[in-house]
């Protein structure tokens, strides 16, 4: 695998030294609304949500290796506020909010008014879609076309893409999958969409922990995604809690996974309180949360450079004349 020497520059700045990926994500928007206010989640203003990703981001980035933000709320105020770290990564979320379409077969849209080039001109070092994808689905196609069309915008301007493939149920009466459907559904996944030119792929767990407590099936599973991923993938967190997302971690990346992109699992316990108590949260647990991540991965995952290989002995000379390096 080869990378543009700009977009190598980008992932080292998303990266920790020894090129494993300890990110943070706090790119939510309709779930971190229902999060601040579940009873009345249309009353919820702009500067409630921006007080909230201020809050978290000001606390916690510089303890990250890079961060995810939303255009909508979560980089205007980041910036503005100073709260965002100059000295962590920043990746920006492409697409709209939610899905559109049938709960079984689920469309991405991208947010309006914004692009990858945007993305480039905000300071950015990725760019991060989110794409509900089953491989079985009517509108497959569709889907693998608007991930190819991304890939070719990172491609143009020189932006790493991280690509964040979520699974669902094809069954409107079943919210969950087996996890033998499960699995297949996550490294078939990656098995299609990493080559349309994802960088880095932002993965579930292949498996539902909560139907399956044995570690050594999860490390197989791990296993298997690695070998079917072409390119380094760091693991999401879903939403669960802070010690099933540790076990996890440690599994995934003792099985190949090259760090974590976490959100909720650090922070969540951080919305819905007073300024005060989610003051204190994030400079205590949420803090010992993320540095403790941090060290975990900084001891297991596998660098980004294992799939980049270093091109120092290319012909380097005039690079910046051509379209790549």
């Amino acid at each position: 695998m080869t990378l543009s020497l700009q977009k190598r520059r980008a992932l080292q700045q998303c990266a920790l030294p020894d090129g494993a990926f300890s990110m943070l994500a706090m790119d939510q928007r309709g779930s971190l609304i229902k999060m601040i206010d579940a009873a009345n989640p249309d009353a919820v203003s702009f500067a409630q949500v921006g007080e909230v990703k201020r809050d978290v981001i000001g606390v916690l980035s510089p303890y990250a290796s890079a961060t995810l933000l939303d255009a909508e709320y979560g980089y205007p105020t980041c910036v503005a506020s100073n709260a965002l770290s100059g000295a962590t990564g920043l990746i920006l979320a492409l697409e709209k909010s939610g899905y559109e379409g049938d709960p079984t077969e689920r469309r991405t849209a991208l947010l309006e008014d914004w692009s990858v080039e945007q993305i480039r001109k905000a300071g950015a070092s990725g760019v991060k879609l989110l794409a509900y994808y089953r491989p079985d689905a009517p509108n497959a196609a569709n889907q693998e076309e608007l991930i190819a069309e991304v890939a070719a915008e990172c491609t143009r301007w020189d932006l790493p893409f991280f690509l964040e493939p979520l699974h669902y149920s094809s069954d409107r009466n079943a919210k969950k999958v087996p996890n033998a459907e499960r699995r297949r559904l996550v490294i078939d996944t990656a098995k299609r969409l990493v080559p349309l030119g994802v960088d880095v792929l932002k993965a579930e767990f292949p498996l539902d922990v909560s139907q399956t407590s044995d570690e050594a099936e999860w490390a197989d599973a791990c296993a298997e995604l690695s070998d079917a991923c072409a390119v380094p993938w760091v693991l999401l967190s879903a939403g669960v809690e802070y010690e099933t997302f540790y076990r996890q971690l440690k599994v995934a990346c003792e099985n190949g996974a090259s760090g974590m992109l976490c959100g909720r699992a650090i922070w969540k316990e951080g919305v819905g309180v007073s300024a005060a108590d989610r003051s204190y949260f994030l400079h205590t647990t949420a803090t010992q949360r993320l540095q403790g991540l941090g060290y975990l991965v900084r001891a297991l995952a596998r660098p980004f450079t294992d799939f980049y290989p270093s091109t120092e002995g290319n012909d380097l000379e005039n690079w910046y004349t051509a379209d790549t390096a």
